[in-house]
């Protein structure tokens, strides 16, 4: 057996790296971890998911105080926003959090930490180019050689710029820039119609600037159901945030100081049009982080969508894994901490756990937000279902939920997809709060809970998660209120049925 520096090294120190590392090293595998930038945490700690849903509370409650009418309060005239305040706060959740990825921590749990680019000399062996870390990193290695029996490739991902002329030569912003801006822009065009686009054009409305969304496809949230994101797209077109659909761009330029991008849309005229703006952020999708990893030196096979995986997580290269973004598959910091779990059970316990994205829940964080799990409309026809067939949805409406009124946040509904048999295929929330109560879904879905105990679980009054009973109360209740059940009973203990008559309203 040959003698390697480590049993498992990880290239990455996000999510999904991370993750794979504590888990090898608590497990006694000798770990190393190597991470290109200067600091441990990746994308969502820094320029993801952190600064992002740390930037939608800011303006959340900005937006609250500016309606505070609609809870019977006074009215209230807000200064304009100074967003180096808002970026100080979001700079110090990142520093808050970033303790939990401290190098310490690894060094206590085992795994030994080094800071540079690493790149596949053969199939077992890396050279760690340009070290550069924190103070107690491992620096000063550049050039040195390393290896390992088992490795892990969880480079991520980054913003795609696609090839939309003049757009290179035109300043822009992705999600690693637009958190740590000087100012808030008074006109911001954003380019993209998916989840990080609409989470940033409402926040960025509601703390002040004009926000224009110009999206290629028909309509926002593509991945979810067409009725579902119409909600999410009327909430943030009623607060301000303008959409332009369905287009086709021509080109970006700057022009005085101002970003402007031409295109086409749809429709019968087809006529060009333009927006302009003094900030323009571009969030058209992911590109995977494969180059200058030197995976044809490793024999690792991968395509500009990523790196290829089995269902067991493992590269053509049997010894080599991959998880996270890089894969181009889920891309979504949850998806990445459980890939992890399937690559620790295959690198170190060595049991062929495969991984299964069946109950894989998303979220995204607008104001009503839209969560989802298991198949929805869209993906349950492509899977070649038939609605009213194969299955039918039920809807429970938080206009009807004692919480939700209370908290003048009525819109939105529960979208249960239920299966021939009975048993639920997915579902959606569209609603305040969506991806909290997704949770109970996932447990319910994941953990095989039926409908029937669902529907008998006691929820504390007034919240929003009597939704989940509701609706499967209506799901249960159509069997246990039936005219059969009701004429059993009759028959079995003489009930005798309606007390009064029921009134037509005028």
């Amino acid at each position: 057996m040959a003698a390697f520096d480590y049993d498992i090294a990880i290239i990455g120190g996000g999510a999904g790296g991370l993750s794979v590392a504590a888990g090898a090293a608590q497990l006694g595998a000798r770990t190393l971890l190597i991470e290109r930038g200067p600091h441990l945490g990746g994308d969502c700690l820094f320029y993801g998911c952190v600064p992002s849903k740390t930037l939608i509370a800011t303006a959340r409650a900005r937006h609250v105080m500016a309606n505070a009418e609609r809870l019977g309060l006074p009215a209230v005239s807000l200064p304009p926003v100074d967003f180096a305040l808002v970026r100080a706060r979001i700079e110090s959740v990142i520093m808050d959090i970033r303790g939990h990825d401290s190098i310490e921590r690894f060094c206590g749990l085992g795994a030994e930490v080094r800071f540079g680019a690493a790149r596949f000399v053969n199939a077992h062996e890396a050279e760690i180019e340009g070290a550069t870390g924190e103070a107690g990193g491992t620096g000063g290695t550049g050039g040195q050689r390393v290896s390992a029996a088992k490795w892990v490739i969880a480079t991520g991902s980054r913003a795609q710029i696609p090839p939309i002329p003049g757009l290179a030569q035109t300043p822009h912003l992705t999600n690693r820039e637009i958190f740590s801006l000087d100012r808030l822009p008074e006109r911001l065009v954003i380019l993209g119609g998916g989840p990080i686009a609409v989470e940033l054009a409402q926040a960025f409305q509601r703390l002040g600037s004009q926000v224009e969304v110009i999206q290629r496809g028909g309509r926002i949230l593509s991945r979810d159901d067409a009725d579902m994101a119409a909600l999410v797209q009327q909430a943030l077109e009623a607060e301000g945030v303008r959409f332009h659909l369905g287009a086709g761009f021509s080109s970006v330029s700057q022009e005085g100081g101002q970003k402007v991008v031409r295109f086409t849309q749809d429709g019968p005229d087809g006529k060009p049009r333009s927006v302009r703006g003094d900030a323009l952020l571009v969030a058209l999708g992911r590109t995977p982080n494969v180059e200058g990893l030197g995976l044809e030196a490793a024999g690792v096979a991968y395509s500009g969508k990523g790196i290829v995986v089995d269902a067991r997580l493992r590269t053509s290269q049997k010894h080599i894994f991959a998880c996270g973004d890089v894969t181009g598959a889920w891309q979504f910091t949850h998806a990445a901490g459980y890939e992890a779990g399937i690559v620790v059970a295959g690198a170190i316990f060595r049991l062929p756990r495969k991984a299964d994205y069946t109950w894989m829940p998303w979220c995204t964080y607008t104001e009503p937000g839209l969560a989802h799990i298991g198949l929805n409309d869209t993906q349950a026809q492509k899977a070649g279902l038939k609605p009213g067939v194969d299955y039918r949805v039920v809807t429970e409406r938080f206009a009807d939920n004692d919480k939700a009124r209370a908290e003048a946040e009525t819109g939105g509904l529960v979208k249960l997809l239920l299966g021939a048999d009975g048993h639920p295929l997915g579902v959606q929330i569209v609603g305040h709060g969506a991806g909290e109560l997704l949770g109970e879904w996932a447990a319910v879905l994941a953990g095989k809970v039926s409908l029937t105990a669902l529907a008998g679980i006691t929820h504390p009054y007034p919240t929003r998660c009597e939704s989940a009973k509701a609706v499967a109360g209506r799901v249960i209740g159509e069997r246990l209120f039936s005219p059969t059940v009701k004429k059993a009973l009759h028959y079995l203990f003489g009930l005798k049925g309606r007390a009064c008559a029921p009134v037509d309203p005028v």
